[in-house]
């Protein structure tokens, strides 16, 4: 068992690092943490093989944490539809 701290992203919406207690932010990357930004302390939960999180494989989580220091969770994809809902809409501004 490990006592995995979790952070939330300030840059990306629904980006999660998972990094072990005792290490905390000492093995991820520099230029992870460049493209994750100033990480935000969300919370720390005992994590064990066969535990249950929303959106997380925990089996592969541990294994990420165990083999580099860290698990990254991406945001999910977006839904097709949210894409299409301003298709006339240039980059820059709305029409």
């Amino acid at each position: 068992m490990i006592i995995c701290t979790i952070y939330k992203s300030p840059l990306k919406d629904e980006m999660y690092l998972y990094v072990d207690k005792k290490d905390e932010l000492k093995k991820v990357p520099e230029a992870l943490i460049e493209m994750f930004g100033t990480p935000s302390h969300l919370m720390d939960m005992p994590m064990l093989p066969g535990r249950k999180l929303a959106r997380v494989d925990v089996e592969k989580m541990l294994e990420g944490i165990k083999e580099k220091g860290f698990y990254l969770q991406m945001p999910p994809p977006k839904e097709d539809y949210m894409l299409d809902l301003y298709p006339n809409r240039p980059e820059t501004g709305v029409r």
